[in-house]
């Protein structure tokens, strides 16, 4: 065949995908964090709730223990239910509901109470195992605040809901609630919609030769580099001279957070002797194999967790010393780490506000924005998705958290950073709460992912993965399962000799389940291949019988949009082969 020297126009047209036909019920993933004059509709039209509007008077609601329960109705027309004269934390109403075993249930709604600070209110199930949380609400006097949260049930049986607060003084008022189940294959197939329309976009690849007509038959293969989806690791210093190590974790992963190397119990000991000579070896290491680091921690509010020296400074000297951890640490590392987490588990603990007022939190992340205005300033918080009865950090007191760092006058970047240590999950609470921190609009990564070792560690670990990689909110994942000889701080990954264990095969799995290998295919009788590529950087290799040279090549970025209409964006490369 004669060999034609021809000019290649490679054109990749990037289109929005907008979906699939899915037989299942569609999850709403929306969630209001203003508090509203007026309750917004029920979700799911209130799902298997009886009168979740109050329309019909009391119609399938029950006095809980001893209060008072009424119908009422506000100037504008809403119903609503109240509960008045409450004697305990969980009197008032409830409702009854069959509950599965086998399916996942969301529940939402709205709560205000009638007088005085802000109440948490708790929704519980009292199931056949016992009482189980579901969501927490911070209601409000004067205005309607949105609850959510989910919950799975052992057993299949009766379940009776009702809602709780310690403050008995102030009277309950409940409207627009919800209770929707979904199935297994429905909850499934929410995760891999997201999957198709967050992590992924179609791809139309064009080749015509220089005088445009189509080339069909041609056979473009596409090699992936870097995902765009951040799935990492955390390591330690046993990595700094173990090759085994090594060439299994970079093998594997291109984001990273040090277990402990970073943080101010390991580079100060004692008092101004900063010492980052092991902290320096691992980000050049990491930088040498193209792997991103996240900052962890500048400070850490645990009093458990601070160098050894510092429980004994007075308020003024903790204060000073705390002022120089942060400039020294985010100046030295400035523009080498992705993220700094500023303030560590500071909904659960509090030892730099008990020594220098409410506003220390607020304090140090301006602070460190001084020194990185560029890096994004996290915060970073245990049992806000893994255990529904931790009120200390439930998804009300996150976003209320937030809202008092912005008031106390740091207006930079944020970001919302789940640690992730599991036991049992519940995928419906892990969605759900993941839904109502969405509504910040920060960008919200899974920091420390881990599972308690039980004989359903790995199923577990799949679960949950699966779970937050398939929530369009979740924007990076880091497994907390840096190695050390004598075992990983929950969950290893791997042997003594860097073999596999069953949760890391869990962790390649999913992990090779996000990119591509070796894709090959052929343009049709138009010039057009057409796919669905998850996004990040690729070569695009096409041969054709009529080129001169045996292929070419091109870099290609497929990127997510923020746009959610239909459209395309189009990318043109040109080619002369010899």
């Amino acid at each position: 065949m004669k060999r034609e020297c021809v000019v290649l126009v490679l054109c990749c047209l990037l289109l929005i995908s907008i979906g699939f036909e899915v037989h299942a019920l569609d999850y709403d993933y929306s969630f209001s964090a203003e508090c509203l004059k007026t309750p917004l509709k029920p979700q799911y039209n209130g799902g298997i709730v009886t009168n979740p509007e109050f329309n019909d008077g009391l119609n399938g609601w029950d006095v809980q223990g001893v209060a008072k329960v009424e119908n009422n109705v506000s100037s504008d027309g809403n119903t609503f239910i109240v509960a008045s004269e409450r004697k305990g934390p969980y009197h008032g109403f409830s409702q009854e509901f069959q509950l599965d075993k086998d399916k996942f249930y969301v529940v939402s709604g709205w709560v205000q109470v009638n007088h005085g600070d802000d109440a948490t209110v708790a929704v519980i199930f009292k199931t056949q195992s016992g009482f189980q949380h579901a969501a927490w609400a911070n209601a409000k006097s004067g205005c309607w605040s949105m609850f959510k949260g989910g919950l799975v049930v052992n057993a299949s049986a009766l379940a009776q809901l009702h809602f709780e607060t310690n403050n008995t003084a102030v009277d309950i008022w409940i409207d627009s609630i919800s209770v929707q189940p979904f199935s297994q294959e429905e909850w499934a197939s929410h995760q891999t919609q997201t999957i198709e329309k967050v992590r992924k976009s179609k791809v139309a690849i064009q080749v015509v030769d220089s005088q445009g007509k189509a080339l069909p038959n041609a056979t473009i293969s596409l090699i992936q580099g870097r995902a765009n989806f951040p799935f990492g690791c955390a390591i330690n210093k046993n990595i700094l001279n173990n090759n085994a190590y090594q060439n299994w974790f970079f093998s594997r992963f291109k984001y990273t957070v040090f277990e402990d190397e970073m943080k101010w119990y390991s580079t100060e000991t004692s008092q101004g002797k900063v010492d980052y000579s092991t902290s320096d070896a691992m980000v050049n290491l990491c930088k040498r194999k193209g792997v991103s680091i996240r900052g962890h921690n500048i400070l850490w509010d645990d009093p458990k967790f601070q160098p050894n020296w510092v429980p004994s400074l007075s308020s003024q000297q903790l204060s000073v010393a705390a002022g120089r951890r942060v400039g020294s640490v985010v100046a030295k590392y400035r523009g080498q780490v992705i993220h700094w987490d500023v303030m560590n588990e500071n909904l659960h603990f509090n030892f730099f506000e008990s020594k220098l007022g409410a506003g220390a939190s607020a304090t140090f992340y301006r602070l460190a924005a001084q020194f990185d205005n560029k890096t994004p300033l996290f915060l970073n918080e245990f049992n806000t998705i893994e255990d529904q009865r931790d009120a200390a950090s439930s998804p009300a007191n996150y976003l209320s958290k937030i809202r008092q760092i912005r008031a106390g006058g740091y207006k930079g970047s944020l970001g919302i950073g789940l640690e992730g240590h599991f036991i049992t999950p519940n995928q419906a609470y892990i969605r759900s709460a993941i839904d109502t921190l969405a509504s910040a609009k920060l960008p919200i990564w899974i920091t420390e992912l881990d599972v308690q070792s039980s004989p359903n560690q790995a199923q577990f670990l799949d679960q949950i993965i699966k779970e937050v990689v398939g929530h369009p909110a979740v924007e990076g994942l880091i497994i907390w399962s840096a190695w050390k000889p004598t075992g990983c701080y929950k969950m290893c990954l791997t042997d003594n000799n860097f073999k596999n264990l069953a949760t890391g095969d869990v962790v390649d799995k999913i992990r090779v389940s996000l990119t591509h290998e070796d894709l090959v295919g052929t343009t049709n009788a138009e010039g057009y291949f057409e796919t669905s590529l998850f996004h990040g950087d690729y070569k695009a290799i096409v041969t054709h019988p009529t080129m001169a040279v045996s292929s070419f090549h091109h870099n290609l970025t497929v990127m997510p949009t923020t746009s959610e209409s239909s459209s395309e964006r189009v990318f043109s490369y040109k080619f002369t082969a010899a």
